[in-house]
């Protein structure tokens, strides 16, 4: 009886590291990483009732074919994990951006609603009706 409660306990701990082994890698190791997406930023907002995480959406040009006969516009949805970069993207909407992130194979609920995070802001395109803009070269790094 003991040597089956022995072999139980193993077979147990063993279930339970692979599987706190395939959450980690999951949910915290980046499935890509340096990618960067460039459009126009939309919009980026604080949302959600339980965890409170900031959302953007980046609209790339060009048209994307989602089914035969329909094309919309290319949507970049992502997550911020960064307060400071939230709110500093915040006011940038409508401005063109290049954003760099990282893709997670699943998302948490308090880390964002996508398995895309964004961390740090590029690119800035400078404004042409704005001459004496704080960003004179047009790029800004975070």
């Amino acid at each position: 009886m003991a040597k089956v409660k022995k072999i139980f306990i193993t077979i147990l701990a063993v279930v339970l590291l692979l599987g706190a082994g395939f959450f980690y890698f999951w949910f915290y190791v980046p499935y890509g990483d340096g990618s960067i997406k460039a459009g126009r930023l939309n919009n980026v907002q604080h949302q959600g009732y339980i965890f409170k995480t900031y959302e953007g959406k980046l609209i790339q040009s060009g048209l994307k074919s989602v089914e035969v006969g329909k094309i919309q516009s290319n949507e970049f949805s992502f997550s911020i994990e960064n307060e400071a970069l939230a709110k500093r993207l915040m006011t940038l909407a409508g401005e063109e951006v290049k954003l760099h992130y990282k893709e997670y194979y699943g998302a948490l609920p308090w880390r964002g609603y996508t398995k895309y995070i964004v961390d740090s802001l590029v690119y800035v395109e400078p404004r042409n009706n704005a001459p004496n803009s704080d960003n004179k070269e047009g790029s800004f790094q975070w």
